[in-house]
């Protein structure tokens, strides 16, 4: 606006001004003229006894002579009252302009922003629009319009608050005088000197401030209101601005609707006269008249209040709104009938849920406000200064608006969840757990329970149809369902290994890999890692390696795909606290995470091998509703390709393993009903947190169990993971019973296109070879058509091997076949590619199983060490020869000769057993023989009984 618009538009409202001023005075001056007390009378009656002597017909002569004195004593007394009343009023509007001076011109759409800004409590929903509750506010208000609002409780709120509502232009002059003459005077009797224009102004433009100049202002704003507004507008807007005390659970409201719900329990449009005068009277005084105490219950004084409704009725009544008949049955009538008991807080009954939809709520606004304005999702990732402005003022919207928040959550499974976890008895026991006083800071020991995280999500939309929470909200206020970070222990090994490895072309179900024990992590001085049992079970499939929870051959496979980085897999799959670190180490393999991750990102993200490979993000808000009826947010299924279709299937095959003879076979028997279940059982670092994730084709369901305060879950009885498992088998059992064509769906998972069963050999993984099948080792498994095996077998070899010391070692080209065996023999090449060169413990790789028996492992190939063996020393002891072990450490086996000079071999003795012969009698000496077939001086010469003369020569 122009400076001189500005000037012009404030000079005509000074005019009014001046108008309403001048108007004012003339009420004084017609106050004064109707004053009537015992003086006025007086006088009067002595007016009149003038009057009459003047009349008189005596006077009347010589009231000529002094007429006309007297005419201009009353012309020149006018005139001075006349100039004072302009002066007086001059004095009064320059005073008034003083007083307005600083008060902007506001136009129309201003001032229809302001008064129609007030609070409106936000609603919340389950799924399928059932109400939830209103969100936690400091104000309860509900929005409603004006034909909407009982004509009772309109006349009553015009009788009361404004009686010349209809025919005034913002302000009453008569009142307004009243009000400044009682303010100036200090009158113990304050009667009301603002309209409802007035009100609805001082609460939504100004304050409560008591002083001249916000009344100016406010007389000023109230004329320039009706200018723009209806007087259906404006009191639409007072009904909806007005504060009315507290409700029937003590919370403060506001609003005409908020009033008659929270009161009588019914809409506004459906009050009786008796409910409408109640109503009517609160504004006045609140929280004075109000029935109910700020704890919910019924005050023991409620005379205040029913005393305002009779006046309220009586103002009815002369206002001529009821009839007498009316009137008498209104104000007999017992209004504490009416009152209705406490409603449940939703934050009360559902706590946690509440706030995750506050959060949420938030969360989602401030992305809608920000696209409104032209920012993306990305701007507010990079400029935190940006998002906290888009966030608090989603803040502010959520709870001024008056939304309607729909949500993703099943009433139904969520109650029976809640149930379920309420009564489980198998948590494991509390602990003891000290902790620092945040207001005297001295250690103290509380107690901490078991605490539970689950969420169910649906697969293909993303929806989160319920969750557990904790235990006990009064006690520990964390989300752990949506909140808490925790490490996922061996639940990470489908996400981050088997999944990835399978992607890249580097594993299938039946890759082999060791499980053994390793060191494959350089900065530690120690085995690492370990698997929970502590033992090792030799070359394993890594489908047996995942049903059965290995951490070896999982570490082992991530480390060789580690330079490809398959952190970014959980990136897509929706990881949000990764840390530079996690993409670099080994321990994140197994679930060792620097943060960890929450229970709804790790369930989620299983869901995305039953999508076919696309992870499809979980939602809780389904869509946002502003108070006018326009959906402002709609919730959009974007789903994010991370798998191919055949990774996806061949590690869901994998983890159904888990489920059927794994570490989660024991949950089956739990269950009441049947599916196609694929899942991960998980234990965190010294057995501070147990999880179970399971999938199929519909759900998804995980659970973790942990204290806060990272402790071992172990105990005497049944096992942390038993009671893991169990208590989410009564979970999803409680859920299937409310929706079972959503919990057990009778499809299983399908089998896309590109996959193909093949066989291979159970060492290699590669195409099976003659001794592989003399070996019984021959599998079969799924595969990517892509990455079938295409080489023969070459772990086993056929041939010969010596056994030295206990141990089995390659026979070489010079080695006596007397001391060598045949059999199928890993190839110590073979070995390099599986454990490296520096691997010792080599018969660790063969598994304790029988058709693993016909296998041998060479501990390492022995050198000729270029000498021929030391000699040994003979005994007898009745026909048994026992001779003592060469010195020699490359010693195949023994000879044995009968005879002196001219001798012959009687037995040959492998190395290794034991170092004895019987024979017959005659004269006997031994040799020892090494690994290239060198041979021993003879031992001693002994006689074995009785000896033959020599023959003559």
């Amino acid at each position: 606006m122009s400076y001189t618009n500005w000037k012009f538009q404030k000079n005509v409202e000074v005019y009014q001004l001046l108008y309403h001023l001048y108007a004012i005075m003339y009420v004084i001056l017609e106050e004064v003229m109707l004053l009537k007390n015992e003086k006025l009378q007086v006088w009067i009656e002595k007016a009149k006894s003038v009057r009459n002597f003047f009349t008189n017909k005596k006077t009347v002569k010589s009231a000529r002579i002094t007429s006309q004195v007297v005419w201009n004593l009353f012309l020149l007394l006018m005139t001075v009252v006349i100039i004072g009343g302009s002066f007086a009023t001059g004095v009064g509007a320059g005073y008034f302009a003083s007083l307005v001076k600083d008060e902007p011109v506001r136009s129309y759409e201003g001032m229809k922003k302001d008064i129609y800004d007030y609070t409106e409590t936000s609603e919340l929903y389950f799924a399928n629009d059932v109400y939830l509750g209103k969100l936690r506010t400091d104000l309860e208000r509900e929005e409603v319009k004006l034909d909407q609002v009982s004509k009772d409780l309109i006349n009553a709120v015009v009788a009361t608050e404004d009686s010349y509502f209809y025919q005034h232009n913002g302000v009453v002059p008569k009142a307004v005088f009243r009000a400044v003459f009682q303010e100036v005077t200090n009158s113990s009797v304050q009667s009301g000197g603002s309209t409802l224009t007035q009100q609805l102004i001082k609460n939504q433009i100004l304050t409560n401030e008591v002083s001249f100049q916000r009344k100016a202002n406010e007389i000023l704003l109230a004329l320039r209101l009706e200018k723009f507004f209806n007087k259906k507008e404006i009191l639409e807007a007072y009904l909806n601005v007005s504060t009315f005390g507290r409700n029937s659970s003590g919370r403060n409201i506001a609003g005409v609707q908020s009033a008659a719900k929270g009161i009588f329990g019914k809409n506004a449009s459906d009050l009786t006269l008796p409910q409408a005068a109640f109503i009517a009277g609160l504004p006045q005084s609140p929280f004075g008249y109000t029935p109910f105490t700020r704890e919910g219950t019924i005050k023991n004084n409620l005379e205040p209040g029913l005393t305002r409704m009779k006046t309220v009725l009586k103002r009815m009544f002369d206002g001529g709104y009821i009839n007498q008949k009316q009137y008498a049955e209104a104000s007999a009538y017992d209004i504490t009938k009416d009152f209705i008991p406490p409603v449940a807080n939703p934050l009360e009954k559902y706590p946690w849920l509440t706030v995750e939809i506050e959060k949420r709520a938030i969360e989602t606004l401030t992305t809608v406000l920000a696209k409104k304005d032209g920012y993306t999702e990305k701007d507010l990732k990079n400029d935190d200064n940006l998002y906290y402005k888009y966030q608090r003022l989603a803040d502010h919207n959520l709870h001024q608006n008056g939304y309607q928040i729909h949500t993703t959550i099943d009433k139904d499974i969520y109650d029976a969840m809640q149930k379920v976890k309420d009564n489980y008895k198998y948590y494991g026991p509390d602990k003891p757990q000290e902790k620092l006083d945040p207001e005297t800071g001295e250690k103290k020991t509380v107690i901490e329970p078991v605490e539970v995280g689950a969420e169910l999500i649906e697969n293909k939309t993303g929806k989160i149809i319920s969750f557990v929470a904790g235990r006990d909200y009064s006690k520990q206020q964390l989300n752990h369902a949506t909140r808490a970070l925790r490490q996922n222990g061996s639940t990470m090994k489908p996400l981050l290994v088997y999944g990835p490895a399978i992607e890249l072309g580097r594993a299938a179900p039946g890759t082999p890999l060791p499980d053994v024990e390793l060191r494959l992590d350089p900065t530690r001085s120690t085995p690492w890692p370990r698997n929970y049992d502590l033992r090792y079970s030799g070359i394993v499939s890594a489908r047996y390696a995942l049903a059965k929870s290995y951490n070896v051959p999982a570490v082992k496979l991530y480390k060789e795909i580690l330079d490809q980085r398959p952190a970014k897999y959980l990136e897509k799959m929706g990881f949000t606290s990764l840390k530079k670190a996690d993409y670099e180490i080994p321990a994140t393999s197994i679930g060792s995470l620097t943060t960890g991750v929450t229970i709804e990102e790790n369930t989620n993200a299983f869901s995305t091998f039953a999508n076919g490979g696309k992870f499809i993000d979980a939602y809780l808000i389904d869509k946002i509703v502003d108070n006018n009826g326009k959906v402002i947010y709609q919730h959009e299924v974007k789903p994010v390709d991370v798998f191919k279709p055949q990774t996806a299937y061949l590690t869901l095959d994998m983890m159904r393993d888990v489920v059927k003879m794994g570490t989660a076979a024991g949950v089956r028997s739990k269950l009441n009903f049947r599916a196609d279940w694929a899942g991960k059982t998980g234990t965190g670092n010294e057995y501070i947190d147990s999880w179970f994730v399971a999938t199929n084709p519909n759900v998804t369901f995980g659970i973790w169990t942990g204290y806060d305060t990272p402790k071992s879950l172990k105990t005497s009885g049944m096992s942390y993971s038993q009671r893991t498992n169990n208590l989410w088998a009564e979970l999803i059992n409680a859920a299937y019973k409310i929706k079972p064509d959503l919990v057990a769906p009778k499809e299983s998972f399908s089998r896309p296109e590109g996959i193909v069963k093949r066989s291979y050999c159970a060492v290699s993984g590669m195409l099976p070879s003659n001794a592989c099948s003399k070996a019984g080792l021959i599998e079969s498994d799924y595969f990517n058509v892509n990455n079938v095996p295409s080489k023969i077998d070459d772990s086993l070899i056929e041939g010969n091997f010596v056994t030295i010391g206990g141990k089995k070692y390659l026979a070489l080209d010079s080695t006596p076949k007397e001391f060598a065996q045949f059999g199928l023999i890993l190839n110590p090449d073979f070995i390099t590619r599986m454990v490296g060169k520096n691997f010792k413990n080599i018969s660790q790789l063969i598994p304790q199983k029988d058709r693993w028996g016909k296998i041998l492992v060479p501990d390492a190939k022995m050198v000729d060490n270029g000498k021929n063996p030391d000699s040994v020393s003979l005994k007898v002891s009745g026909n048994t020869l026992t001779w003592s072990a060469a010195a020699d450490n490359d010693i195949v086996g023994y000879r044995v000769y009968q005879g002196g000079i001219i001798s012959t071999k009687v037995a040959s003795i492998i190395s290794g057993s034991n170092l004895s012969f019987t024979v017959g009698n005659g004269t006997y000496y031994v040799t020892a023989v090494d690994i290239a077939g060198k041979e021993s001086a003879p031992s001693n010469l002994v006689e074995v009984g009785a000896v033959d003369p020599p023959a003559p020569q």
